[in-house]
Protein backbone atom coordinates (compact mmCIF):
# COMPACT_ATOMS: atom_id res chain seq x y z
CA UNK A 1 0.00 0.00 0.00
CA UNK A 2 3.03 2.68 0.10
CA UNK A 3 1.56 3.89 -3.11
CA UNK A 4 -1.52 4.99 -1.87
CA UNK A 5 0.06 6.60 1.45
CA UNK A 6 2.46 8.38 -1.26
CA UNK A 7 -1.07 9.40 -2.99
CA UNK A 8 -2.09 10.45 0.05
CA UNK A 9 1.04 12.61 1.54
CA UNK A 10 0.68 14.36 -1.94
CA UNK A 11 -3.15 14.87 -1.91
CA UNK A 12 -2.64 16.45 1.71
CA UNK A 13 0.32 18.67 0.46
CA UNK A 14 -2.06 20.21 -2.38
CA UNK A 15 -4.70 20.84 0.13
CA UNK A 16 -2.15 22.96 2.20
CA UNK A 17 -0.69 24.79 -0.59
CA UNK A 18 -2.21 28.38 -0.21
CA UNK A 19 -4.05 29.43 -3.17
CA UNK A 20 -2.46 32.26 -5.68
CA UNK A 21 -3.21 35.88 -4.00
CA UNK A 22 -5.93 37.91 -5.81
CA UNK A 23 -6.97 41.12 -6.20
CA UNK A 24 -10.90 41.41 -6.12
CA UNK A 25 -12.55 44.93 -6.66
CA UNK A 26 -15.73 45.60 -6.56
CA UNK A 27 -16.28 49.16 -8.99
CA UNK A 28 -19.65 50.54 -7.83
CA UNK A 29 -20.68 53.46 -10.89
CA UNK A 30 -24.83 53.26 -9.82
CA UNK A 31 -24.87 57.25 -8.85
CA UNK A 32 -23.20 58.53 -11.76
CA UNK A 33 -24.50 62.27 -11.63
CA UNK A 34 -21.99 62.13 -8.85
CA UNK A 35 -18.73 61.83 -11.38
CA UNK A 36 -17.28 59.69 -9.17
CA UNK A 37 -17.29 56.00 -7.74
CA UNK A 38 -17.25 54.00 -5.19
CA UNK A 39 -14.27 51.03 -4.81
CA UNK A 40 -14.03 48.04 -2.51
CA UNK A 41 -10.78 46.08 -2.82
CA UNK A 42 -11.07 42.75 -0.70
CA UNK A 43 -8.14 40.11 -0.02
CA UNK A 44 -7.64 37.01 1.90
CA UNK A 45 -4.40 38.77 3.22
CA UNK A 46 -1.54 41.22 2.14
CA UNK A 47 1.85 40.29 3.00
CA UNK A 48 3.22 41.61 6.01
CA UNK A 49 5.83 43.58 4.58
CA UNK A 50 3.34 45.24 1.98
CA UNK A 51 2.70 48.46 4.22
CA UNK A 52 2.44 50.75 0.88
CA UNK A 53 -1.27 51.14 -0.96
CA UNK A 54 -0.15 52.38 -4.49
CA UNK A 55 -2.30 54.43 -7.03
CA UNK A 56 -1.34 54.82 -10.60
CA UNK A 57 1.44 57.83 -11.15
CA UNK A 58 1.02 56.86 -14.64
CA UNK A 59 0.28 54.64 -17.37
CA UNK A 60 1.96 52.42 -20.47
CA UNK A 61 1.55 54.19 -23.41
CA UNK A 62 0.35 57.87 -22.33
CA UNK A 63 3.63 59.46 -21.90
CA UNK A 64 2.50 61.61 -19.63
CA UNK A 65 2.12 62.12 -15.85
CA UNK A 66 -1.40 61.33 -14.20
CA UNK A 67 -1.18 61.16 -10.20
CA UNK A 68 -4.28 59.35 -9.77
CA UNK A 69 -4.04 60.07 -5.75
CA UNK A 70 -5.22 63.47 -6.49
CA UNK A 71 -8.86 62.23 -7.66
CA UNK A 72 -9.39 59.79 -4.23
CA UNK A 73 -11.15 60.17 -1.10
CA UNK A 74 -11.68 58.68 1.80
CA UNK A 75 -9.59 55.81 1.83
CA UNK A 76 -10.02 53.36 4.84
CA UNK A 77 -8.80 50.04 5.75
CA UNK A 78 -9.96 46.79 8.05
CA UNK A 79 -9.58 44.01 9.18
CA UNK A 80 -12.26 40.88 9.19
CA UNK A 81 -14.04 42.10 11.62
CA UNK A 82 -14.63 45.14 10.02
CA UNK A 83 -12.32 47.33 12.70
CA UNK A 84 -10.48 50.10 11.00
CA UNK A 85 -6.34 49.16 9.85
CA UNK A 86 -5.25 52.84 10.61
CA UNK A 87 -3.64 54.42 7.16
CA UNK A 88 -1.90 57.48 6.58
CA UNK A 89 -1.03 59.24 3.54
CA UNK A 90 2.95 59.01 2.61
CA UNK A 91 2.60 61.05 -0.89
CA UNK A 92 0.08 62.12 -3.43
CA UNK A 93 -0.23 58.39 -5.03
CA UNK A 94 0.79 56.03 -1.78
CA UNK A 95 -0.82 55.58 1.50
CA UNK A 96 0.82 53.79 4.64
CA UNK A 97 -1.25 50.71 5.92
CA UNK A 98 -0.14 50.34 9.16
CA UNK A 99 -0.54 46.44 9.63
CA UNK A 100 -1.16 44.78 6.24
CA UNK A 101 -1.50 41.74 7.54
CA UNK A 102 -4.58 42.39 9.15
CA UNK A 103 -6.27 43.94 5.91
CA UNK A 104 -9.31 42.37 4.51
CA UNK A 105 -11.09 45.19 2.68
CA UNK A 106 -10.24 48.78 1.39
CA UNK A 107 -12.25 51.24 0.30
CA UNK A 108 -12.58 54.65 -1.34
CA UNK A 109 -14.17 57.18 -3.61
CA UNK A 110 -12.54 58.17 -6.33
CA UNK A 111 -13.21 61.08 -8.56
CA UNK A 112 -13.53 61.06 -12.22
CA UNK A 113 -10.75 62.65 -14.39
CA UNK A 114 -12.83 64.30 -17.13
CA UNK A 115 -15.27 66.27 -14.42
CA UNK A 116 -12.24 66.62 -11.85
CA UNK A 117 -10.11 70.27 -12.51
CA UNK A 118 -6.39 70.29 -11.95
CA UNK A 119 -4.23 73.10 -11.59
CA UNK A 120 -1.19 70.63 -13.40
CA UNK A 121 -1.04 67.33 -15.40
CA UNK A 122 -4.29 66.89 -16.76
CA UNK A 123 -5.08 63.30 -17.67
CA UNK A 124 -5.58 62.63 -21.40
CA UNK A 125 -9.51 61.68 -21.64
CA UNK A 126 -9.16 58.51 -23.62
CA UNK A 127 -6.40 57.52 -20.64
CA UNK A 128 -8.82 58.74 -17.82
CA UNK A 129 -12.39 58.15 -16.54
CA UNK A 130 -15.56 59.85 -17.48
CA UNK A 131 -18.91 59.01 -15.16
CA UNK A 132 -22.11 60.72 -16.68
CA UNK A 133 -25.10 60.26 -15.76
CA UNK A 134 -25.90 58.03 -19.03
CA UNK A 135 -22.66 56.31 -19.94
CA UNK A 136 -19.12 55.89 -18.39
CA UNK A 137 -15.56 55.43 -19.68
CA UNK A 138 -13.41 53.60 -16.93
CA UNK A 139 -9.59 52.56 -17.15
CA UNK A 140 -8.32 50.68 -14.71
CA UNK A 141 -5.47 52.61 -13.42
CA UNK A 142 -7.80 55.54 -12.91
CA UNK A 143 -9.86 53.71 -10.43
CA UNK A 144 -7.82 51.14 -8.56
CA UNK A 145 -5.16 51.08 -6.58
CA UNK A 146 -2.74 48.01 -5.56
CA UNK A 147 -0.87 46.62 -2.62
CA UNK A 148 2.96 47.28 -4.21
CA UNK A 149 3.82 43.98 -4.06
CA UNK A 150 1.00 42.22 -5.56
CA UNK A 151 0.84 44.36 -9.09
CA UNK A 152 1.61 40.31 -10.42
CA UNK A 153 -1.08 39.48 -9.01
CA UNK A 154 -4.23 38.11 -10.64
CA UNK A 155 -7.60 40.66 -10.68
CA UNK A 156 -10.94 40.39 -10.44
CA UNK A 157 -13.50 43.49 -11.14
CA UNK A 158 -17.30 43.52 -10.43
CA UNK A 159 -18.81 46.79 -11.89
CA UNK A 160 -22.05 47.70 -10.71
CA UNK A 161 -23.66 49.77 -12.80
CA UNK A 162 -27.53 51.51 -13.26
CA UNK A 163 -29.91 48.83 -14.79
CA UNK A 164 -30.35 49.14 -18.72
CA UNK A 165 -26.53 49.80 -19.31
CA UNK A 166 -24.51 47.53 -21.50
CA UNK A 167 -21.04 47.03 -20.50
CA UNK A 168 -17.98 46.31 -23.53
CA UNK A 169 -14.93 45.55 -22.76
CA UNK A 170 -11.60 42.98 -23.80
CA UNK A 171 -11.80 41.01 -20.43
CA UNK A 172 -13.71 38.15 -20.36
CA UNK A 173 -16.02 37.44 -17.75
CA UNK A 174 -15.88 34.87 -14.92
CA UNK A 175 -18.37 33.71 -12.13
CA UNK A 176 -16.37 37.21 -9.76
CA UNK A 177 -16.71 39.51 -12.78
CA UNK A 178 -14.30 40.39 -14.87
CA UNK A 179 -11.02 38.53 -15.03
CA UNK A 180 -7.61 40.05 -15.62
CA UNK A 181 -4.26 38.13 -15.16
CA UNK A 182 -2.74 41.03 -13.22
CA UNK A 183 -3.12 44.72 -12.61
CA UNK A 184 -0.97 44.96 -15.38
CA UNK A 185 -3.75 43.35 -17.69
CA UNK A 186 -6.41 45.44 -16.14
CA UNK A 187 -4.64 48.59 -16.79
CA UNK A 188 -4.42 47.25 -20.66
CA UNK A 189 -8.29 46.56 -20.71
CA UNK A 190 -11.06 49.86 -20.55
CA UNK A 191 -14.43 49.64 -19.99
CA UNK A 192 -17.23 51.24 -22.25
CA UNK A 193 -20.71 51.35 -20.42
CA UNK A 194 -24.33 52.59 -20.72
CA UNK A 195 -28.04 53.04 -21.56
CA UNK A 196 -27.31 53.34 -25.30
CA UNK A 197 -24.28 51.68 -26.72
CA UNK A 198 -24.23 50.45 -30.45
CA UNK A 199 -22.08 48.01 -31.40
CA UNK A 200 -21.18 46.65 -35.09
CA UNK A 201 -18.46 43.74 -35.76
CA UNK A 202 -16.14 42.42 -38.67
CA UNK A 203 -13.59 39.56 -39.40
CA UNK A 204 -10.04 40.58 -40.11
CA UNK A 205 -7.47 37.79 -41.15
CA UNK A 206 -10.06 35.06 -38.89
CA UNK A 207 -9.81 37.58 -35.62
CA UNK A 208 -13.11 39.19 -34.66
CA UNK A 209 -13.40 42.62 -34.26
CA UNK A 210 -16.18 44.39 -32.43
CA UNK A 211 -16.64 48.31 -32.42
CA UNK A 212 -18.52 49.76 -29.53
CA UNK A 213 -20.13 53.70 -30.12
CA UNK A 214 -21.49 55.98 -27.07
CA UNK A 215 -22.55 58.97 -29.18
CA UNK A 216 -25.10 61.59 -27.56
CA UNK A 217 -28.45 61.55 -29.81
CA UNK A 218 -27.02 58.56 -31.37
CA UNK A 219 -25.35 60.56 -34.14
CA UNK A 220 -22.42 58.29 -35.03
CA UNK A 221 -23.39 54.62 -34.98
CA UNK A 222 -20.80 51.62 -34.52
CA UNK A 223 -22.30 50.38 -37.80
CA UNK A 224 -20.94 53.43 -39.98
CA UNK A 225 -17.47 53.61 -37.86
CA UNK A 226 -17.47 49.85 -38.97
CA UNK A 227 -18.32 50.50 -42.54
CA UNK A 228 -15.32 53.51 -42.96
CA UNK A 229 -12.89 51.95 -41.29
CA UNK A 230 -13.60 48.55 -42.62
CA UNK A 231 -10.61 49.00 -45.70
CA UNK A 232 -7.91 50.01 -43.09
CA UNK A 233 -8.68 47.39 -40.80
CA UNK A 234 -8.67 45.13 -43.44
CA UNK A 235 -4.99 46.97 -45.24
CA UNK A 236 -3.78 46.16 -41.91
CA UNK A 237 -4.62 42.47 -41.97
CA UNK A 238 -3.08 42.10 -45.02
CA UNK A 239 0.00 44.70 -44.02
CA UNK A 240 0.67 41.93 -41.07
CA UNK A 241 0.01 38.90 -42.77
CA UNK A 242 -2.47 38.17 -39.72
CA UNK A 243 -3.04 39.88 -36.38
CA UNK A 244 -1.16 39.13 -33.49
CA UNK A 245 -4.41 39.13 -31.29
CA UNK A 246 -7.29 36.49 -31.30
CA UNK A 247 -9.90 39.12 -30.73
CA UNK A 248 -9.96 43.36 -30.74
CA UNK A 249 -12.56 45.67 -29.59
CA UNK A 250 -12.20 49.62 -30.34
CA UNK A 251 -14.05 51.50 -27.75
CA UNK A 252 -15.13 55.19 -28.85
CA UNK A 253 -17.10 57.74 -27.21
CA UNK A 254 -17.70 61.29 -28.38
CA UNK A 255 -18.32 63.76 -26.60
CA UNK A 256 -18.76 67.67 -26.52
CA UNK A 257 -15.29 69.35 -26.23
CA UNK A 258 -14.19 71.17 -23.67
CA UNK A 259 -12.07 73.95 -23.78
CA UNK A 260 -7.90 73.34 -23.20
CA UNK A 261 -8.85 69.88 -23.17
CA UNK A 262 -7.41 67.93 -25.98
CA UNK A 263 -9.21 64.32 -27.48
CA UNK A 264 -7.19 61.52 -28.82
CA UNK A 265 -7.21 57.80 -28.58
CA UNK A 266 -5.21 55.06 -26.49
CA UNK A 267 -3.61 51.60 -27.55
CA UNK A 268 -4.33 48.54 -25.58
CA UNK A 269 -3.27 44.92 -26.02
CA UNK A 270 -6.58 43.72 -27.34
CA UNK A 271 -8.46 47.12 -28.20
CA UNK A 272 -8.00 50.77 -28.10
CA UNK A 273 -10.31 53.42 -26.47
CA UNK A 274 -11.10 56.89 -28.13
CA UNK A 275 -12.54 60.25 -26.76
CA UNK A 276 -13.43 62.49 -29.75
CA UNK A 277 -15.52 65.19 -30.21
CA UNK A 278 -18.89 64.49 -30.89
CA UNK A 279 -20.31 66.15 -34.65
CA UNK A 280 -23.59 65.38 -36.95
CA UNK A 281 -21.28 64.92 -39.54
CA UNK A 282 -20.83 61.35 -39.84
CA UNK A 283 -19.18 61.12 -42.91
CA UNK A 284 -16.57 63.82 -41.46
CA UNK A 285 -16.60 61.93 -38.41
CA UNK A 286 -15.45 58.52 -40.40
CA UNK A 287 -12.99 60.26 -42.31
CA UNK A 288 -11.74 61.08 -39.81
CA UNK A 289 -11.65 58.64 -37.36
CA UNK A 290 -10.22 55.72 -40.02
CA UNK A 291 -6.73 58.13 -39.84
CA UNK A 292 -6.78 57.81 -36.33
CA UNK A 293 -7.84 54.19 -35.80
CA UNK A 294 -5.27 53.18 -38.27
CA UNK A 295 -2.45 54.00 -35.93
CA UNK A 296 -4.26 52.96 -32.68
CA UNK A 297 -5.03 49.68 -34.55
CA UNK A 298 -1.33 49.06 -35.93
CA UNK A 299 -0.02 49.33 -32.02
CA UNK A 300 -0.88 45.44 -32.11
CA UNK A 301 2.60 44.75 -33.30
CA UNK A 302 4.64 47.75 -31.72
CA UNK A 303 4.77 48.12 -28.33
CA UNK A 304 2.12 45.85 -27.88
CA UNK A 305 3.94 43.15 -29.79
CA UNK A 306 7.85 44.11 -30.00
CA UNK A 307 9.07 46.51 -26.39
CA UNK A 308 11.63 46.01 -24.30
CA UNK A 309 11.57 45.12 -20.88
CA UNK A 310 10.76 48.51 -19.63
CA UNK A 311 7.36 48.66 -21.14
CA UNK A 312 7.05 44.75 -20.24
CA UNK A 313 7.58 45.57 -16.23
CA UNK A 314 6.10 48.70 -16.38
CA UNK A 315 6.73 51.06 -12.97
CA UNK A 316 3.27 52.96 -11.84
CA UNK A 317 4.96 54.99 -9.26
CA UNK A 318 7.99 56.16 -11.03
CA UNK A 319 8.02 55.29 -14.60
CA UNK A 320 11.29 54.76 -16.42
CA UNK A 321 10.94 55.58 -20.16
CA UNK A 322 12.06 53.40 -23.07
CA UNK A 323 14.61 55.25 -25.58
CA UNK A 324 12.01 53.07 -28.17
CA UNK A 325 9.78 55.55 -28.17
CA UNK A 326 10.99 56.01 -32.14
CA UNK A 327 9.58 52.60 -32.46
CA UNK A 328 6.62 52.20 -30.17
CA UNK A 329 5.25 56.20 -32.05
CA UNK A 330 7.20 57.04 -34.59
CA UNK A 331 7.30 53.18 -36.63
CA UNK A 332 3.26 52.96 -35.59
CA UNK A 333 2.55 56.43 -37.36
CA UNK A 334 4.53 55.26 -40.55
CA UNK A 335 2.84 52.22 -40.70
CA UNK A 336 -0.76 53.35 -40.68
CA UNK A 337 0.52 55.58 -43.59
CA UNK A 338 1.94 52.96 -45.65
CA UNK A 339 -0.20 50.13 -45.02
CA UNK A 340 -3.11 52.00 -46.24
CA UNK A 341 -0.59 53.26 -49.35
CA UNK A 342 0.44 49.52 -50.26
CA UNK A 343 -3.41 48.24 -50.37
CA UNK A 344 -4.85 51.35 -52.69
CA UNK A 345 -6.80 53.02 -50.16
CA UNK A 346 -4.04 56.20 -50.22
CA UNK A 347 -2.58 57.74 -53.59
CA UNK A 348 1.46 57.23 -53.84
CA UNK A 349 0.84 61.39 -54.10
CA UNK A 350 -1.28 61.18 -50.83
CA UNK A 351 0.91 59.48 -48.87
CA UNK A 352 4.13 61.90 -50.44
CA UNK A 353 2.34 65.11 -49.08
CA UNK A 354 2.43 63.04 -45.75
CA UNK A 355 5.82 62.93 -45.36
CA UNK A 356 6.05 66.35 -46.87
CA UNK A 357 3.94 67.70 -44.02
CA UNK A 358 5.56 65.91 -41.31
CA UNK A 359 9.03 66.89 -42.37
CA UNK A 360 7.55 70.63 -42.76
CA UNK A 361 5.71 70.44 -39.20
CA UNK A 362 9.11 69.15 -37.58
CA UNK A 363 11.13 71.98 -38.59
CA UNK A 364 9.12 74.54 -38.36
CA UNK A 365 7.59 74.45 -35.22
CA UNK A 366 9.32 71.45 -33.55
CA UNK A 367 13.14 71.84 -31.73
CA UNK A 368 15.24 70.19 -34.30
CA UNK A 369 18.14 69.29 -32.55
CA UNK A 370 16.52 66.91 -30.04
CA UNK A 371 16.91 63.70 -31.10
CA UNK A 372 14.23 61.33 -31.04
CA UNK A 373 16.36 59.24 -28.55
CA UNK A 374 16.45 62.47 -26.32
CA UNK A 375 12.88 62.95 -26.61
CA UNK A 376 12.16 59.58 -25.22
CA UNK A 377 14.15 60.30 -21.76
CA UNK A 378 12.95 63.35 -21.54
CA UNK A 379 8.83 62.09 -22.53
CA UNK A 380 7.63 62.38 -18.45
CA UNK A 381 9.21 65.74 -18.47
CA UNK A 382 7.89 69.55 -19.08
CA UNK A 383 10.63 69.85 -21.75
CA UNK A 384 9.96 66.59 -23.10
CA UNK A 385 5.96 67.24 -23.29
CA UNK A 386 6.83 70.63 -25.38
CA UNK A 387 8.61 67.75 -27.86
CA UNK A 388 6.58 64.90 -27.46
CA UNK A 389 4.00 65.78 -30.53
CA UNK A 390 7.29 65.29 -32.51
CA UNK A 391 7.53 61.62 -32.17
CA UNK A 392 4.48 61.21 -34.52
CA UNK A 393 6.10 63.40 -37.41
CA UNK A 394 9.80 62.99 -37.12
CA UNK A 395 9.37 59.84 -35.94
CA UNK A 396 7.62 58.77 -38.84
CA UNK A 397 9.73 60.31 -41.21
CA UNK A 398 12.94 58.55 -40.12
CA UNK A 399 10.59 55.05 -39.96
CA UNK A 400 10.12 55.71 -43.59
CA UNK A 401 13.83 56.26 -44.44
CA UNK A 402 14.53 53.08 -42.27
CA UNK A 403 12.11 51.39 -44.55
CA UNK A 404 13.56 52.93 -47.58
CA UNK A 405 17.68 52.07 -46.05
CA UNK A 406 16.83 48.50 -45.12
CA UNK A 407 15.05 47.89 -49.00
CA UNK A 408 18.35 49.33 -50.42
CA UNK A 409 20.63 46.90 -48.21
CA UNK A 410 18.68 43.92 -49.22
CA UNK A 411 18.37 44.64 -52.66
CA UNK A 412 14.73 45.24 -52.42
CA UNK A 413 13.65 42.21 -50.99
CA UNK A 414 13.18 43.56 -46.83
CA UNK A 415 11.92 46.53 -45.57
CA UNK A 416 10.79 47.97 -42.08
CA UNK A 417 7.50 45.41 -42.91
CA UNK A 418 9.04 42.50 -42.66
CA UNK A 419 11.57 43.36 -39.66
CA UNK A 420 8.35 44.19 -37.79
CA UNK A 421 6.35 41.03 -38.79
CA UNK A 422 9.41 38.78 -37.92
CA UNK A 423 10.34 40.83 -34.83
CA UNK A 424 6.45 40.17 -33.63
CA UNK A 425 6.74 36.34 -34.00
CA UNK A 426 9.55 36.07 -32.46
CA UNK A 427 9.27 38.24 -29.25
CA UNK A 428 5.61 39.04 -28.67
CA UNK A 429 3.21 39.70 -25.88
CA UNK A 430 4.86 38.53 -23.18
CA UNK A 431 8.83 38.00 -24.33
CA UNK A 432 10.52 41.50 -24.31
CA UNK A 433 13.88 42.52 -25.82
CA UNK A 434 16.62 43.77 -23.84
CA UNK A 435 16.47 47.68 -23.68
CA UNK A 436 19.76 48.42 -25.03
CA UNK A 437 19.98 45.43 -27.33
CA UNK A 438 17.57 46.38 -30.06
CA UNK A 439 19.87 47.86 -32.45
CA UNK A 440 22.03 45.24 -32.28
CA UNK A 441 18.99 42.72 -32.64
CA UNK A 442 18.29 44.68 -35.99
CA UNK A 443 21.97 44.63 -37.01
CA UNK A 444 22.11 40.74 -37.21
CA UNK A 445 18.42 40.49 -39.09
CA UNK A 446 19.74 42.74 -41.57
CA UNK A 447 23.20 44.60 -41.71
CA UNK A 448 25.63 46.14 -39.48
CA UNK A 449 25.22 48.96 -41.81
CA UNK A 450 22.04 50.06 -39.86
CA UNK A 451 24.05 50.92 -36.79
CA UNK A 452 25.30 53.94 -38.32
CA UNK A 453 21.89 55.19 -39.39
CA UNK A 454 20.55 54.57 -35.81
CA UNK A 455 23.33 56.25 -34.24
CA UNK A 456 22.84 59.30 -36.53
CA UNK A 457 18.79 59.87 -37.18
CA UNK A 458 17.16 58.21 -33.63
CA UNK A 459 19.85 58.69 -30.76
CA UNK A 460 21.94 61.80 -32.59
CA UNK A 461 20.14 64.76 -34.32
CA UNK A 462 21.59 65.06 -37.67
CA UNK A 463 19.70 66.36 -40.39
CA UNK A 464 17.32 63.66 -41.68
CA UNK A 465 18.50 62.86 -45.28
CA UNK A 466 15.49 63.10 -46.96
CA UNK A 467 16.39 63.78 -50.63
CA UNK A 468 19.67 61.41 -50.57
CA UNK A 469 16.97 58.47 -49.82
CA UNK A 470 13.83 58.94 -52.29
CA UNK A 471 16.44 59.75 -54.78
CA UNK A 472 17.16 56.23 -54.56
CA UNK A 473 13.90 55.53 -55.49
CA UNK A 474 13.68 57.81 -58.24
CA UNK A 475 11.78 60.15 -56.31
CA UNK A 476 12.63 64.19 -56.34
CA UNK A 477 12.38 66.62 -53.15
CA UNK A 478 11.09 69.88 -54.14
CA UNK A 479 12.20 72.19 -51.34
CA UNK A 480 11.23 76.05 -50.56
CA UNK A 481 13.77 78.89 -49.70
CA UNK A 482 14.84 77.15 -46.49
CA UNK A 483 15.98 74.23 -47.85
CA UNK A 484 12.45 72.36 -46.27
CA UNK A 485 11.51 69.78 -48.21
CA UNK A 486 7.43 70.74 -49.00
CA UNK A 487 6.77 68.10 -51.77
CA UNK A 488 8.27 65.30 -54.05
CA UNK A 489 8.28 64.13 -57.73
CA UNK A 490 8.38 60.84 -58.77
CA UNK A 491 10.38 60.97 -61.77
CA UNK A 492 9.38 59.29 -65.07
CA UNK A 493 12.30 59.00 -66.40
CA UNK A 494 13.73 57.04 -63.50
CA UNK A 495 16.76 54.69 -64.02
CA UNK A 496 15.94 50.69 -63.99
CA UNK A 497 17.66 50.30 -60.69
CA UNK A 498 15.83 53.08 -58.98
CA UNK A 499 12.65 51.49 -60.67
CA UNK A 500 13.23 48.36 -59.33
CA UNK A 501 13.66 49.90 -55.86
CA UNK A 502 10.80 51.76 -55.86
CA UNK A 503 8.40 48.92 -57.17
CA UNK A 504 9.72 46.86 -54.35
CA UNK A 505 9.20 49.85 -52.24
CA UNK A 506 5.75 50.51 -53.35
CA UNK A 507 4.86 46.54 -52.30
CA UNK A 508 6.65 46.82 -48.79
CA UNK A 509 9.64 44.56 -50.33
CA UNK A 510 9.76 41.90 -52.51
CA UNK A 511 9.62 38.89 -50.07
CA UNK A 512 6.77 40.94 -48.70
CA UNK A 513 4.73 40.20 -52.09
CA UNK A 514 6.22 36.38 -52.16
CA UNK A 515 4.12 35.63 -48.13
CA UNK A 516 1.38 37.43 -49.93
CA UNK A 517 0.92 35.67 -52.74
CA UNK A 518 1.68 32.34 -50.83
Amino acid sequence: MPHLRSAALALACLWSVPAAAQLHYTVDVRQPASHSAQVTLRVDSLPARDSVFQFAATAPGTYQTMNIGRFVRDLRATDARGRVVPTRQLSVNAWHVAAPSRVRRVTYRVLDTWNTPVTEFPVYPMAGTAIEPDHALLNAHALLGFPRSMQGSRVTVKLLHPRGWTVETPLRQGPQGYEADSYDHAVDSPFLLGRSLSTASLDVTGVPVRIAVYSPGERVSAGQLRDAMRGTLLAAGRFLGRLPVDRYVFLFRFAPPKEGQAMGAWEHGQSSEYVLADRPDTTGVGAGTTSIAAHEFFHVVTPLNIHSEIIEHFDFETPTPSQHLWLYEGVTEWASDKMQQEAGLMTLDAYLGEVAAKVMTDRERFDTTYSLARLAATSYTAEGARQYNNIYLRGAVVAGLLDIRLLQLSGGRDGLRNLLVDLARDYGKSRPFPEDSLFRIIAARTSPEVLDFFARYVQGNERLPIKEYYALLGIDVVENEQGTPTGFIVRPDATPEQRRLRDAWLQGGTDAVEKAAA
